[in-house]
Formats: C-alpha cells, sequence, structure tokens
C-alpha cells in the first residue's frame, strides 16, 4: 500500500522562523515526500537553508496566512506548522486568528511550536493512508440557506 502524500502548510512569524528551518532540517527526511506549502519569506528560506520546494504564498502581512487559510477550507491542506510567537504584537493577527480558526472548523492538525510538530510528524498516522474526518456542516448550511 501506498503511503499518502500530505499537503503541509509551514508559516513562522520572525522571529520563530530560525526555529521552523532548524526543525524542518531535522525532519526533513520525513517531510520530504509531502507537498510542502508556505508564507512567502518563510518558504524562501526554507527553499534556501535546506534545499527542498515549496510552493509560496504571499508574505504573511501581505495575505499569505488568508492564501493557507483558503487552502484549508477547500481541502486542499492536510497539516498546518505554524510556529507563531506569543509574545510579539502581529499587524496581521486578525489573520492569524482566522487561519488558526479555519484549521480547527475543518479538522486540520495544527502544531504551533516544536514539540507539537514533533509529535505530529512523528505520529504512526503519517506513514498510514490516513483520512481525516471531515465535519458535516449541512445543518449550518440549512439555517444559513446556503
Amino acid at each position: 500500500m501506498k503511503m499518502k502524500t500530505f499537503n503541509i502548510a509551514l508559516v513562522a512569524h520572525d522571529h520563530k522562523k530560525n526555529a521552523l528551518i532548524d526543525w524542518a532540517k531535522y525532519n526533513l527526511d520525513m517531510l520530504k515526500p509531502h507537498n510542502l506549502f508556505a508564507t512567502g519569506t518563510t518558504g524562501t528560506l526554507l527553499e534556501t537553508k535546506l534545499g527542498i520546494t515549496v510552493n509560496k504564498m504571499q508574505s504573511g502581512p501581505l495575505g499569505g496566512d488568508l492564501q493557507i487559510g483558503a487552502m484549508i477550507s477547500e481541502g486542499k491542506i492536510d497539516l498546518l506548522i505554524f510556529f507563531w510567537d506569543p509574545l510579539e504584537a502581529q499587524p496581521h493577527d486578525p489573520d492569524i486568528r482566522a487561519l488558526l480558526r479555519i484549521a480547527v472548523v475543518w479538522n486540520i492538525p495544527v502544531a504551533c511550536n516544536r514539540a507539537s510538530a514533533d509529535y505530529i510528524i512523528s505520529s504512526s498516522l503519517m506513514s498510514e493512508n490516513y483520512t481525516r474526518e471531515l465535519p458535516d456542516y449541512s445543518d449550518y448550511n440549512d439555517r444559513m440557506n446556503i
């Protein structure tokens, strides 16, 4: 049975970019079989420092977080690794909250630090044909007349 290829989004705030790069370097063999997506600056750094191919969105403050959120709502992202900085105010904080919210809405695994990213990437579910449960929002859509 062929292992599933996941679409993994990698995002990091400025003060966390080095931590994400270190994590990705440590887990490079685990990441290589998957399709990687990232916000602009983070994706460029990952490509440059690790020699991997990353599908790059806009920079986070220019809409990259929202682009990844849209991909999640369209079912195009399976996993979000988002090393965010809880100690630094971000000018695009509403976008960050929207990204995290939509990941929860669509039942996407989210790692916000190295420990949680390590748990997810090393999970046996990463090497199986795991299919996440999709929430059923038909009642909500019916109430909204969608």
